[in-house]
């Protein structure tokens, strides 16, 4: 093992996470008979559980590795709130939170049947204001403090300012890892990575018909954006990092894919975790793509511990 990634280094690695936090909240029932009013299962739900969700989930990953995590984020003044605060209380994930009245605290319910997700349903609504600027200046107060930053996009408005604060931890001299969304990627410019899976970065690059075409096109937009690397998940197919040193690719490592819920979350918080702890990024990718290897055999919104990433270590 790289001596770099020992438990006391992870365990000293500071990552702030800033973005879109939900929190996940599941249903588990029996099914045993269709609707009189539609043809549709009746689940007779019989346990309930909630889980941190969106970049809550980031900040959890990041925690379980074993690093100090901070997440800072902005929420509604309710009931999923108060709960969302008191989870990452319970898992060790300090906090900054914002508390907007006017925004409803992002929730998905899943309701799970014969260990089956029958539906999943959004609770949310899109703010009229900009959510995140109240707390831009807790962001660069509290910058210094910090190994890494790692940016959640989902596309629910909480990042708005993510050019200045790319900007902020730049010039801090921090490692920056965006998660990102959308169409429009010049809002992520200047970062040291981002991480799209093979939909996500179709939207921006196009289709792809070889590897030599989607080599050319992912440089192209690395340099455009000035990224150090550009980390591409590709499902069965492992991992690409395309940098200034050329592509290097991954396998996945062959196991039973149980629920692929969250797997991205893995990645990034493992990447933000080596980063943070001096780890280079050509070194972190292989143990971001083993650790969501190990995610992908979890149900819903998991997490994998430093013992589960390096087997054998002293604990």
């Amino acid at each position: 093992m790289n001596e770099r990634i020992t438990r006391e280094r992870v365990a000293a690695a500071r990552v702030l996470v800033v973005g879109d936090a939900m929190l996940d909240r599941y249903w588990f029932g029996a099914v045993e008979r269709i609707s009189p009013e539609a043809p549709v299962p009746v689940v007779r739900v019989d346990r309930e559980e909630e889980r941190l969700g969106g970049a809550a989930n980031v900040a959890l990953n990041a925690k379980t590795l074993g690093a100090q995590v901070t997440l800072l984020t902005v929420v509604g003044q309710d009931e999923p709130a108060r709960k969302l605060q008191q989870l990452l209380e319970q898992q060790g994930v300090s906090t900054l939170l914002g508390h907007d009245p006017q925004l409803y605290t992002i929730v998905k319910l899943r309701v799970i049947g014969r260990n089956q997700q029958l539906i999943r349903v959004d609770f949310e609504n899109a703010p009229d204001h900009e959510v995140l600027h109240s707390m831009l200046a807790d962001y660069e107060r509290v910058l210094p403090d910090f190994d890494a930053v790692l940016f959640s996009d989902y596309g629910k408005g909480g990042l708005t300012h993510i050019p200045r604060m790319i900007e902020l931890a730049r010039a801090a001299g921090k490692p920056v890892l965006v998660d990102p969304k959308g169409s429009d990627y010049t809002r992520y410019a200047g970062a040291t990575a981002i991480t799209p899976n093979r939909a996500e970065l179709a939207q921006v690059i196009g289709a792809w018909r070889s590897e030599a075409e989607l080599l050319e096109r992912a440089q192209k937009l690395r340099t455009e954006l000035g990224l150090e690397g550009l980390v591409l998940t590709r499902s069965e197919d492992g991992m690409s990092l395309f940098d200034g040193q050329g592509h290097t690719q991954v396998p996945a490592q062959a196991r039973e894919v149980f629920d692929v819920t969250g797997a991205g979350d893995t990645v990034i918080a493992s990447l933000a975790v080596m980063l943070a702890a001096g780890v280079p990024l050509r070194e972190a990718m292989p143990i971001a793509n083993r650790a969501g290897s190990i995610v992908v055999g979890k149900f819903g919104t998991a997490s994998v511990s430093y013992g589960e990433l390096f087997p054998g270590e002293a604990p």
